[in-house]
């Protein structure tokens, strides 16, 4: 029996997903379960499992390409009937692995009516143009497959129709080469998903960034004495778990700078817990894994955390839920290089810290006798701040407190 397997619903709102890469060919054999596409979403990259075993007779879609949910990823051939029903068991399966509903299954041709006050599908561009253009996309109509609501669809709301070919045209540009020739990369996957949001957080965050130089040298000794007591647990200790302890604390007296902007309800949403967006360096792209509750966790236990969070955002076996929920982000990049830089707001959080490398230079120290100069070493740090959100006069309090906390560490266990 042939089973054409559909993308299923894989997140609210959720509208297409983006072929990663195919896990299987056209003709080969595979069992239930087993793993057969890469699936990118808004939300997260999956790998959609077999819902039987058989035969893969059909590919409908190339690497790179954007299906809509409910449209077809392969065909698969099984030996009987049975087999059906194993199929839409599969795709809820798979729907729930990515965070989803399973809503819009296998044999399912039609999708149920969407219940009153259900989010909108709608492409992630559609969105986009949807804010910009300050559109209602309930009040759009649809004219993507089930409904969803295309870019063009907001444009021609807007009356903006036409703008959607500028793709067009730019693709068939010449482009001059030279006599070392060039690579061509695909933009899609993780790469374009970052493009995404990072340009979603340049048009809808207003940034404001400040910059303060800490003395550190106090951390640096704390932390090879934590290194040693961490090795006797296995946990390699890092400068980011200290550094993570002082941001919570320093959120505590600065809690409008911790939590998210709820667009849709059109409320600043201020939360008294710390989830922290730690960004990760991967080789498919940048990811930013969520640790929750950082507040009430010690030194040991966030360094304990990062290091299997960020391991297993390194190999790809990160959950979907572990990448949603933070309420305030972290990047850094001390460890490559810089001594300054600008971070982007992770959207829609309101604020993100920046840290750098830390450098060994003279430095004067106050004592009982005087002023004196040692060789001191110093990190710089950099807050960005939505300033629709909160004022740049708050992300300035915010990082001397920071700097409190990190020039004398020992206030960290208070």
């Amino acid at each position: 029996m042939a089973i054409e397997f559909k993308l299923p619903d894989v997140g609210e709102g959720v509208a297409e997903g983006e072929v990663v890469q195919w896990l299987v060919g056209a003709g080969d054999a595979v069992e239930e379960h087993q793993s057969v596409v890469e699936v990118m979403t808004d939300k997260a990259t999956v790998e959609i499992p077999s819902p039987a075993t058989g035969v893969i007779t059909a590919l409908h879609a190339e690497a790179g390409d954007v299906v809509e949910v409910g449209g077809v990823l392969f065909t698969l051939e099984t030996a009987d009937a049975p087999a059906v029903a194993g199929a839409a068991s599969s795709t809820e399966t798979a729907a729930q692995a990515a965070g989803g509903t399973g809503s819009g299954a296998v044999l399912t041709p039609t999708p149920p009516p969407k219940p009153v006050g259900a989010k909108a599908l709608a492409t992630p561009s559609a969105r986009r143009v949807a804010r910009e253009l300050d559109i209602e996309l309930s009040e759009v109509a649809g004219t993507g497959r089930n409904g969803v609501i295309r870019r063009c669809d907001v444009e021609a709301a807007h009356g903006a129709g036409g703008a959607s070919t500028v793709g067009a045209h730019a693709s068939t540009m010449d482009v001059p080469t030279g006599a070392g020739g060039e690579t061509r990369v695909p933009f899609r996957g993780v790469r374009r998903k970052i493009s995404e949001a990072m340009v979603r957080s340049r048009d809808s965050a207003v940034h404001f960034t400040v910059v303060e130089e800490v003395d550190v040298t106090e951390l640096v000794a704390l932390r090879e004495r934590a290194k040693a007591v961490g090795a006797e647990q296995g946990v390699k200790v890092t400068y980011m778990p200290f550094i993570m302890k002082a941001v919570a604390k320093a959120l505590e007296r600065f809690p409008q700078l911790n939590g998210r902007l709820d667009e849709q309800a059109g409320e600043i949403v201020r939360c008294h817990y710390v989830n922290l967006g730690i960004a990760t360096d991967t080789d498919t792209g940048l990811l930013v894994p969520v640790i929750e509750g950082v507040e009430r966790k010690g030194v040991l236990a966030l360094a304990g955390e990062l290091a299997q969070l960020a391991q297993s955002a390194r190999t790809g076996r990160i959950s979907p839920e572990r990448l949603k929920g933070s309420t305030f982000s972290i990047t850094n990049a001390g460890n490559i290089g810089g001594i300054h830089a600008t971070p982007i707001i992770n959207h829609p959080d309101i604020a993100i810290l920046g840290v750098h490398r830390i450098m060994k230079r003279p430095g004067v120290v106050e004592g009982p006798e005087g002023d004196r100069i040692e060789v001191r070493q110093y990190m710089n740090f950099s807050t960005s701040v939505d300033h629709r959100l909160a004022d740049g006069a708050d992300g300035v309090r915010f990082l001397v407190a920071l700097k409190e906390l990190l020039e004398c560490p020992g206030l960290l266990a208070l």
